[in-house]
């Protein structure tokens, strides 16, 4: 697979099926300002992980508020993914799919939620190889 920074539809999970199974039958772990849930999906996939980005609404009232966190979630995992994830994952023949919750209280710069984004890829890689 060609090391391309894009972040297509196929990478994104959207499949209900698939979210309900990761919610209730997936482990999660905490790597603030982040909360992970993931699961093994035995589907096979043209990409080796699904992502889902979500931002609380109780949390940050405005949509502009939410959309622009998501933004920089999304920027931060399509520019790293390769470097920890896709590598490891492609090597060991699995498929993931897992889902990246931002629970700060604050808004975070981009430069900030990068540097924990890789913290946080790095992490997923530990627990998916285990």
């Amino acid at each position: 697979m060609s090391k391309t920074y894009t972040f297509t539809k196929e990478e994104r999970l959207c499949n209900k099926k698939l979210i309900d199974q990761l919610y209730h039958n997936g482990s999660s772990f905490l790597c603030y300002p982040f909360k992970v849930s993931w699961a093994l999906s035995a589907d096979p996939q043209p990409f080796p992980a699904q992502v889902l980005f979500s931002v609380s609404k109780k949390r940050y009232k405005k949509a502009v508020d939410r959309n622009l966190i998501k933004r920089r979630l999304r920027e931060a995992y399509r520019l790293n993914k390769h470097q920890s994830l896709y590598s490891l994952l492609s090597d060991a023949g699995k498929n993931i799919v897992f889902s990246i919750s931002f629970i700060g209280k604050e808004i975070a710069p981009y430069d900030f939620i990068e540097k924990k984004m890789l913290k946080l890829l790095s992490q997923l890689s530990e627990q998916v190889t285990k």
